[in-house]
């Protein structure tokens, strides 16, 4: 597939060259973007069906020269207002001068997003729920890495699960990480390795914003979107811009030993004069000290350094068509346990490992008729990680994990005058390859003819596993009248090999119907339903790459030779309403329900401790299904221009229809009631007041802690309730040319934190639930002409 992907490339490549050769007498377009007689910078500014595009400077203003004569729509977007189009008619060696009346979208239901069906669509249009996590969350949250942000939607909920190394997932609508296809520009290519730290690795300041679809999503991106979608898109250049910013935090103050959690980050981009061509830069830099809750000397925060760098760049072939190139690289390093001074297998405890992820993608787009797109994708990401999994001076324990996952595909959008159709195929392949390294064999080092032999054990291959997915997806939008119906679907065939055991290979045909109604009550008020079918490949999952380790045991995760595919059945209902009222205050309100039955699920057998204290958490198929049911509610109140509230809380439950470990049916780490606020207040011109917080309720997590009669077979506990509460403090200095902000503020006031951490060297390191930091407090400055 990837040669025909080549050649089609290469046949519009040049034709574009071509054209962009023609010769023609061009006009200029001009003109001023203001809100109520304020310039609105940095304002996006396009010409639609086209290439053709800038911004607007700092004053408002924008000039877009060399247009062919003709008949255009002008489009004009920017954040916190609603989207604006006029026709406009350019004559030959015309200079037309226009001014542009934006009206204010505070609550952001006219943003234009691309995750709900693969086209950029205003959010009030998509007939899915599609939530933003933008910067101004990640600014008012004081998250430098994409896992903070997260808590701040509803229905997502972020849960650290080893107090050794930080391994952590997202939740989405009680389902755990595997559930949820994360996203990167739109492509799959975030690997299962990726995943067992990949969402603390990734840093805040290369995000432009996060988009979140709660529900199915298979019939669109494949395999492991049964919860929903989390699709991160990157920062574009669209203007000459920088900023760099200093964060320095001090974790557990008041609670005895602080640990300090240090990050730099800055941004940079430069378009061309003719707007032809742009790039931007991006780093990041943090290093996080070893926290101890509990005085054992063994870390319930990890060690963290992480160094990013990257970039995304444009090339404008014509007026027409586009070529996107994308790439970042993380070096990121942790390691949790204790003795840190020491190399790894000289700690009691050391979950170590070290990241080399590396990025790529290109992306061709090329427009046709008035306003239908061809895009061209392919992107690729390589992961090299060193580890160490190990406890009491053991040298057995030491790994090295290659992954690669390259995703190509094709996909157009024809857009017609009441409706919309987007088809594609693509290709998603991945190779892991997973190994423990050898050691010297002290245990049977003997003596011959005088002299010490130590064998030496070889390398052991854990798992290489092989995985090719290949899609063919289509969904057609219709608007009728009040109503706009979505029918999409998508046919998988996927191929999963195991290399490392006699080359068993299994496939699998999956057809991922969804069916999505939008109903518009009223101009404000808009109702949806959908259904969606599902499926997880028995493929290597995040779980099977981390090890929880202590002085008694190691627990790991495998699959059963005879695992087969999950399949589910998810229904969704919302009422979204929003109103503005008199006094310019906007009131915005949604409900909704959500419903999952899960088909041949996966569990885990738990096996007794062998020898070597090794505990094998088996994933088989249930005998019986499971069904995860619940409401998101979402309140956004903003009663001026200086003060925004917004809320979110779910309320669910998430059960198996047969009991599972325990004797429980109820899924562990899931609490049945969550939720978050934010309030910001801009007190001056300059100076602006942010509280937040997050609820966490009671939920089931198991223990299997040394001071337990039997260990072996461990205790079902319940936690207490959690209440993260923060204030962040910011005055920002209006220089001549750029900006310089101060900020200050407290993470989890109340020190709402776990209090029965197990320790010592015989701890349970899975025995961990709540916020995943204490109380802290952090200092930060940033400088730049553009402040988010």
């Amino acid at each position: 597939m990837q040669k025909y992907i080549l050649a089609l490339l290469t046949m519009v490549l040049t034709s574009q060259i071509m054209l962009a050769q023609d010769n023609f007498t061009s006009a200029t377009l001009a003109g001023k973007v203001v809100n109520n007689g304020s310039e609105i910078p940095y304002a996006s500014v396009s010409i639609k069906g086209t290439t053709i595009g800038t911004s607007t400077d700092e004053n408002g203003s924008f000039h877009i020269r060399n247009i062919k004569p003709g008949f255009y729509t002008v489009q004009i977007q920017s954040v916190g207002f609603k989207p604006f189009e006029k026709i406009v008619d350019l004559e030959s060696n015309e200079n037309l001068n226009i001014s542009i009346e934006l009206e204010p979208d505070v609550l952001g239901l006219e943003e234009v997003v691309v995750t709900g069906n693969r086209s950029r669509i205003m959010r009030k249009k998509a007939s899915s729920i599609v939530n933003i996590i933008n910067t101004d969350i990640f600014q008012s949250t004081q998250s430098v890495t994409l896992s903070e942000g997260l808590n701040f939607c509803s229905g997502l909920r972020m849960e650290n699960d080893c107090q050794n190394c930080g391994f952590s997932q997202v939740r989405m609508n009680g389902l755990e990480g595997p559930y949820s296809q994360i996203l990167i520009n739109s492509r799959p290519i975030f690997s299962g390795l990726a995943g067992v730290y990949g969402l603390e690795l990734i840093p805040a300041n290369m995000i432009e914003k996060v988009e979140v679809i709660r529900g199915g999503g298979s019939a669109l991106y494949g395999s492991n979107a049964i919860a929903g979608t989390i699709n991160l898109i990157l920062k574009d250049p669209t203007q000459n811009a920088y900023e760099i910013g200093v964060n320095n935090a001090f974790i557990g103050v008041g609670e005895g030993d602080t640990a300090t959690d240090y990050s730099l980050n800055f941004n940079a981009s430069v378009v061309g004069e003719d707007d032809k061509n742009g790039v931007s830069i991006y780093g990041f830099h943090r290093n996080r000290k070893p926290y101890d809750a509990n005085d054992d000397s063994f870390s319930e925060i990890a060690l963290l350094k992480n160094t990013t760098l990257g970039s995304r760049m444009f090339h404008k072939l014509g007026s027409r068509a586009k070529v996107s190139l994308d790439f970042f690289h993380i070096n990121e390093e942790r390691r949790g346990g204790n003795m840190f001074d020491v190399p790894n297998h000289e700690a009691d405890i050391s979950e170590f490992v070290e990241h080399n992820l590396t990025t790529a993608a290109v992306t061709f787009e090329q427009y046709y008729r008035e306003n239908d797109l061809l895009s061209i994708f392919a992107s690729g990401q390589k992961i090299n990680r060193d580890s160490y999994y190990g406890a009491e001076q053991s040298l057995s324990d030491y790994g090295n994990t290659k992954d690669v996952t390259l995703n190509t595909g094709v996909q157009y959008n024809a857009k017609f005058k009441n409706s919309e159709l987007v088809s594609g195929i693509e290709n998603t392949y991945s190779a892991l390859k997973d190994k423990k390294l050898g050691y010297p064999d002290y245990d049977n080092a003997e003596i011959i003819n005088g002299v010490l032999e130590i064998p030496h054990m070889d390398n052991t291959t854990v798992a290489d596993q092989k995985m090719n997915t290949f899609g063919i997806f289509s969904q057609y939008d219709i608007r009728l009248n009040k109503f706009k119906l979505s029918l999409g679907a998508r046919f998988d065939t996927y191929s999963v090999k195991d290399e490392e055991n006699n080359g068993d290979e299994k496939t699998g045909n999956v057809f991922s119907p969804r069916i999505n109604l939008l109903y518009d009550i009223q101009s404000n008020f808009q109702a949806r339903v959908s259904y969606s079918a599902g499926y997880r490949a028995p493929q290597i999952f995040d779980e099977d790459l981390h090890i929880e380790t202590s002085g008694s045991r190691q627990v790991i995760h495998v699959n059963d030779p005879n695992l087969e595919q999950e399949t589910s059945d998810s229904f969704m209902l919302s009422l979204d309403y929003s109103k503005v009222f008199e006094n310019n205050s906007n009131f915005g309100l949604l409900v909704e329900g959500f419903y999952t039955k899960l088909n041949n699920p996966f569990v885990n057998e738990f096996s007794e401790p062998d020898a070597d204290g090794v505990v094998t958490y088996l994933r088989v198929n249930a005998n019986e299904g499971a069904t995860v049911k619940g409401v998101n509610l979402e309140l956004n109140y903003v009663p001026n221009a200086d003060l925004k509230l917004k809320a979110g809380y779910t309320i669910q439950t998430s059960e198996y229809e047969e009991t599972q470990e325990f004797n429980e049916k109820s899924f562990f780490r899931t609490p049945d009631s969550y939720g978050f606020f934010t309030a910001d207040w801009e007190a001056t011109d300059t100076w602006c007041v942010i509280g937040t917080g997050t609820f966490t309720g009671e939920m089931l997590v198991p223990y299997f802690g040394a001071d337990l009669a039997d260990p072996e077979e461990g205790e079902l506990r319940k936690s207490d309730n959690f209440f993260d509460l923060g204030l962040k403090i910011t005055k920002t200095l209006k220089l001549k040319y750029s900006n310089l902000e101060f900020s200050t503020g407290m993470k989890n006031i109340f020190n709402s934190y776990q209090e029965d951490f197990d320790n010592g060297i015989d701890r349970d390191p899975g025995y961990v639930y709540g916020p995943m930091s204490p109380r802290t407090v952090y200092f930060g400055v940033k400088f730049g002409n553009i402040l988010n």
